[in-house]
């Protein structure tokens, strides 16, 4: 499958919105390191598509608070974060605002692993799945401003 081109965005870029989401690993024995990924059920120009579980930051949410409250309510889970995903020079990715989304919104992104619960879909997710960190992600049909994401985690890997 091949990268979708993403526009280049500058330091100047005026995000307004923005979105906290999660790239849950585990790793069972005798497993590769796993990827926890959710299909969109919603809104028709992104279902069937996969992304990263999260959601909208609420006014006044720290990023950790807003991106823990959103996987409780999509997912029934309780995380622990870790670092944030960084793209490193990469064209959809504004230091201090995160990757580029639409318009105006930028997604930030942590790594994160279960602490407690089975992740299953609440809203706007049809199925989810636990996939090896592979170049296989690559062949799920990503929302296209995720799909950089996904790249830069497996460049994160062979590093």
């Amino acid at each position: 499958m091949e990268s979708q081109t993403v526009p280049q965005f500058t330091a100047a870029a005026q995000f307004t919105k923005t979105v906290v989401a999660a790239a849950l690993m585990r790793r069972r024995p005798g497993h590769e390191v796993e990827l926890f990924i959710a299909r969109r059920t919603s809104p028709e120009s992104v279902a069937g598509m996969w992304e990263f579980p999260g959601g909208k930051l609420e006014p006044g949410e720290t990023l950790h608070q807003g991106l823990h409250r959103e996987l409780r309510e999509e997912l029934g889970v309780e995380v622990v974060l870790q670092a944030e995903v960084i793209g490193r020079g990469h064209g959809s990715y504004v230091a201090e605002a995160g990757w580029w989304l639409k318009e105006t919104t930028a997604m930030r992104l942590f790594r994160g692993e279960v602490l407690a619960g089975e992740p299953f879909p609440l809203q706007d997710h049809d199925r989810v799945d636990w996939v090896p960190v592979t170049s296989r992600l690559l062949d799920y049909p990503w929302i296209p401003a995720d799909r950089p994401i996904v790249e830069q985690l497996l460049r994160d890997r062979d590093s």
